[in-house]
């Protein structure tokens, strides 16, 4: 019997999803932490946090400041890193989520992104590898791999000779032409791009008039960010013939649908799952009144 479509379904990288939501690396933890507040399964996927080598404690505090419609965070990559996160984290995801996921990999040299993702080649539930590149380059002055196309492309490359997951490399917004940089990652064999990450900014406190940050700036996200994160998807999605997964201010089953149209093939849900736990359930469950109310019968029918 052919099996029944289901409207909310999408791919991405040849894998299957049930719905286009995936909450985004950072803003859910390891998955398992929400798993006590609802079933988690209703979710298309999740981007595990963000992974390192080593473990790190991240920035100084404090990290967090309240913006309008939005937030700024320099929690700078907090995680236990990659021995624990395979030994402790996957198996406790695993345990209450049958779905591939996405791990989320960091780094500040190429071979440090590459021994991450070369450890991850092979575990069980691991579907996609999500490279961020907004990492500074201790080799390279601390300026981050992803605002340049060479930069960025040379992850990719690397990345992809240790594994065969999809690799999809999460992209910076804080460049002047984004597309290039989506390009080199193409043609350095990436799978697919993930985009956009945090937009660089800062706050300060005038009672002190010093900056909120320790760190003095921080990623701005959030509702705030949602017309340029469009944008970006948009230019992205029409220039390379990969996948996109869009993020960047999505709080709404109408965000999902508008990033869709911009030409995401799914999407990832960051700072909605710190203002509401249930940011993501919500959304995927209001998806089909809001699709009946366009008249859009499936997501895929959305895609370009």
């Amino acid at each position: 019997m052919e099996r029944q479509t289901n409207r909310l379904e999408t791919e991405l990288c040849g894998i299957r999803l049930d719905n286009p939501v995936i909450p985004a690396s950072g803003t859910f933890g390891f998955g398992y932490e929400f798993a006590e507040l609802y079933d988690i399964n209703i979710l298309g996927s999740i981007s595990l946090k963000g992974t390192t080598a080593e473990p790190r404690f991240g920035n100084p505090t404090p990290r967090i400041a309240e913006t309008p419609a939005g937030m700024l965070n320099s929690v700078g990559l907090q995680n236990p890193g990659i021995d624990r996160v395979i030994t402790e984290e996957l198996p406790k995801l695993r345990a209450v989520f049958s779905k591939p996921v996405m791990a989320n990999v960091s780094g500040f040299s190429v071979e440090e992104y590459k021994s991450v993702c070369a450890r991850l080649e092979g575990l069980p539930g691991i579907g996609w590898i999500e490279v961020n590149v907004s990492c500074p380059n201790v080799h390279g002055g601390g300026m981050a791999f992803g605002t340049t196309p060479e930069g960025a492309a040379s992850v990719a490359a690397a990345v992809k000779e240790v594994t065969s997951l999809p690799v999809i490399m999460k992209l910076s917004p804080n460049v002047t032409d984004i597309v290039s940089v989506a390009r080199a990652c193409e043609d350095a064999g990436a799978d697919g791009i993930s985009l956009i990450n945090t937009l660089l900014g800062m706050r300060i406190d005038l009672k002190t008039r010093r900056p909120v940050l320790a760190n003095v700036f921080g990623g701005l996200s959030g509702p705030a960010v949602l017309p340029v994160a469009l944008r970006m998807v948009w230019q992205v999605s029409h220039a390379v013939k990969i996948p996109v997964v869009g993020m960047g201010g999505i709080s709404s089953p109408e965000d999902v649908i508008e990033m869709m149209l911009a030409g995401a093939s799914a999407v990832e849900v960051g700072a909605a799952n710190l203002t509401d736990p249930f940011a993501c359930k919500k959304i995927i469950e209001g998806l089909p009144a809001v699709m009946d109310r366009y008249g859009i019968k499936t997501l895929s029918e959305l895609k370009k």
